[in-house]
């Protein structure tokens, strides 16, 4: 199945806006922090994200993201499908012409399977993920690291002697 990293990130980071919609907007950089994405990469995918009307931004402090309609109404083949990413098993990327120009004997089987995946994750939506059980969990897990993670680092930032007290 052809489902790179830009679709799964895509998913992933949607997720993790869900899970962490009741704080109020959420910045790319907490994102980043708990999926391991980098900022750039996130920016490039919210960017689809936002033309699509899946993700709304807010400007200023304490800005960030949020979802632009409630999560039972975004599901995750809408994700995918904003980001460009298809959900195909074809070896030629559904155009038909797998063999030399033309339509191999199994095409029509993947091309089946590839609209029964996309019907299948058409039908999953992000609130359906963010109440599953074992996804909380991972969340949990995540947000105390994170926590920890800045406890830490604010610690290290307190034993730090600023430059101009040094000069």
């Amino acid at each position: 199945m052809k489902l790179t990293t830009k679709g799964r990130y895509a998913v992933t980071a949607m997720l993790d806006l869900a899970l962490h919609a009741q704080t109020g907007p959420v910045s790319l950089a907490d994102i980043s922090e708990r999926q391991g994405i980098s900022i750039s990469y996130l920016e490039q995918l919210f960017s689809k994200l936002r033309k699509n009307d899946l993700v709304s931004s807010v400007r200023g402090p304490g800005g960030g993201y949020r979802l632009s309609r409630a999560g039972n109404q975004i599901f995750v083949a809408q994700i995918i499908d904003a980001v460009d990413e298809k959900v195909d098993v074809t070896r030629c990327l559904g155009n038909g012409n797998c063999q030399d120009g033309e339509t191999c004997l199994t095409h029509d089987l993947w091309q089946d399977l590839s609209n029964q995946l996309h019907n299948f994750l058409s039908e999953i939506s992000v609130q359906g993920l963010v109440e599953r059980a074992e996804i909380r969990k991972v969340a949990d897990r995540q947000d105390k690291y994170q926590s920890e993670r800045g406890r830490n680092n604010k610690g290290l930032d307190a034993d730090r002697v600023p430059l101009s007290e040094i000069n």
